[in-house]
């Protein structure tokens, strides 16, 4: 899609977002369940929507934690759940709507003492309480859209596991929700904001402390006390702005912490490629702030707002691509923790670069390969036959140095940690690591293209099988393989892969827009890669005229 000429560029004032407006419209506008876009629908990650669109709003909490509170009943789980919330002006309301449920369900709640939580401290919160426990099991919600744009909220259950719920738990809350809605809310039980907070079941937390003071255990401190380094942060006005601070205090970080304001308009943030406003951290417009002070630092970093995704910024590179930095990561644990179990493999999903299986290979490790959806990585992650499990949107997770579960929810600001603790160990910064790992495995040109599909083409998608892909060869290579499910797990793609000996594409409908991704790969450069693309479309095209 086409670069919008403002990328990169701050928003006029005048176009920032109207909060007071948003959050009347939360309050005010009642969804429509007849109205397929209006109704909750849980995508990868939770329920996301805007309260200007009637998709976000305070009837989808209500029935959305009514549902979770139904389901937690059936499961079995009667320990405290951890509910966090990031910067997002939808975030707090939607939170406190959800207290007024959770609350008169006589829910053990436990909430933040500073406010906003990122995801990966409230995944570390589920599983320091359950460990070692048979009963009483905790869960989370966390209200986030993640890196969305400022007018949007979002709404996602972790369970016992710690990490997001699986395809089973969010259609069955989903199926509830939507039941409760059409109903009028009716069965729905609430109190107000205010008995929730007096409540005895409501009690703080201090996610902060528990989470900073444990982060030894999956990163090697020792190792920056001498190094010299000067790093640098962007919390970009998210969930972590209170912890960058204490972090650096607690493990006398040479760390400079940038944006440590909040601002529910996000003012500061430049725009994304299309001209939207994005608190994505691997965007090289979103980011063009720290990229432009990339000299300051020997290595910086950024998450987004709830603090799942990472942004790395080396001084040898810019921005690294987020498919770069994985592969680095995954040569540089494997190698560094000698702690981690022998037979520990390496997560990928299977859009994720292929970088990453050659330098698995070259490790002697088995790769794991799973859908899109950091929840494939959950199950490996918890029982640690996962070393690293890791997406293309720059999300990540992995193990303690002993080898033992740390978050089964991604963790930005462990793996932004860890580029800093990589560059003191190895004496480079992880973009001059990542030209030695291409010089040894191959320099891939990689690419995600959306492009525009019909309801009609995205379902075709979703029902390929390998037989409808009849081509022998792809951009002058034999297909070696076609696939519509992962090889690590057998699940369903949700789409099409297609790969040769040094290339290959996929794609796949997304799930909450009218678009499809094409994601392709060419280890013989940028050409062969156009070539790649060009007979993907070309096939998507054909399969667009037979829906």
């Amino acid at each position: 899609m086409a670069l919008d000429p403002n990328a990169g560029k701050r928003l006029d004032p005048a176009d920032l977002l109207d909060v007071p407006r948003l959050i009347a419209a939360y309050y005010d506008r009642k969804p429509d369940p007849s109205v397929p876009a209006q109704r909750v629908s849980f995508g990868t990650s939770g329920h996301r929507g805007s309260a200007f669109s009637s998709s976000f709003n305070e009837g989808h909490i209500l029935a959305t934690t009514e549902a979770i509170c139904r389901y937690r009943r059936a499961q079995g789980t009667d320990g405290p759940l951890f509910l966090a919330m990031d910067t997002h002006a939808l975030s707090e309301p939607a939170h406190g709507t959800a207290l007024e449920v959770l609350a008169a369900h006589g829910v053990d709640v436990r909430i933040a003492f500073e406010g906003y939580t990122p995801t990966p401290a409230l995944s570390h919160a589920i599983l320091a309480h359950n460990r070692g426990r048979k009963t009483g099991l905790a869960d989370g919600i966390v209200v986030t859209p993640s890196h969305n744009p400022p007018a949007d909220g979002g709404f996602k259950y972790n369970p016992t596991n710690g990490g997001p719920a699986d395809t089973t738990a969010t259609k069955w809350i989903e199926n509830e929700a939507n039941r409760l809605l059409t109903g009028g809310l009716t069965e729905v039980k609430r109190v107000t904001l205010e008995a929730a907070l007096k409540a005895p079941t409501t009690r703080r937390h201090d996610f902060l402390s528990a989470y900073v003071e444990d982060l030894g255990a999956v990163i090697d401190f020792d190792a920056l006390a001498g190094a010299k380094l000067k790093l640098g942060v962007d919390p970009l006005g998210g969930a972590g702005v209170a912890y960058w601070p204490r972090i650096a205090e607690r493990w006398k970080l040479p760390l400079e912490v940038l944006n440590a304001g909040v601002d529910p308009a996000f003012a500061f943030m430049t725009r994304d490629w299309d001209g939207k406003i994005r608190m994505d951290c691997s965007s090289r417009h979103a980011m063009a702030g720290l990229i432009a002070l990339k000299d300051r630092f020997d290595v910086a970093f950024a998450c987004d707002t709830d603090h799942d995704r990472h942004g790395i910024v080396a001084r040898s590179a810019g921005l690294l691509n987020p498919n770069h930095y994985l592969a680095v990561a995954v040569a540089y644990l494997f190698r560094e923790r000698k702690g981690w179990p022998a037979k520990a493999a390496v997560g990928k999903t299977m859009v994720s670069s292929s970088m990453i299986d050659r330098v698995a290979a070259s490790l002697g490790r088995r790769l794991h390969e799973v859908p899109v959806g950091f929840k494939w990585f959950v199950d490996g992650l918890l029982d640690g036959s996962l070393g690293f499990g890791g997406e293309e949107s720059a999300g990540a997770s992995l193990l303690r140095r002993d080898g033992s579960v740390w978050t089964t929810d991604k963790d930005g600001i462990a793996l932004a940690l860890l580029s800093a603790e990589m560059t003191a160990k190895r004496g480079r910064d992880p973009g001059e690591l990542y030209r030695e790992l291409a010089a040894e495995h191959g320099d891939p040109a990689y690419e995600r293209i959306d492009a525009p599909a019909t309801p009609e083409l995205k379902a075709a998608l979703l029902a390929l099988a390998p037989e409808d892909f009849p081509a022998q060869e792809l951009a002058g290579e034999k297909i070696e393989s076609v696939m519509t499910k992962a090889p690590g797990n057998g699940a369903a793609l949700g789409g099409l892969k297609v790969a040769t000996k040094n290339g290959w594409f996929a794609a796949r409908p997304s799930g909450t827009e009218d678009v499809y991704k094409i994601y392709a790969e060419s280890f013989l450069g940028p050409e062969h890669l156009r070539r790649v693309q060009a007979q993907a479309a070309e096939s998507i095209a054909g399969l667009a005229v037979r829906a």
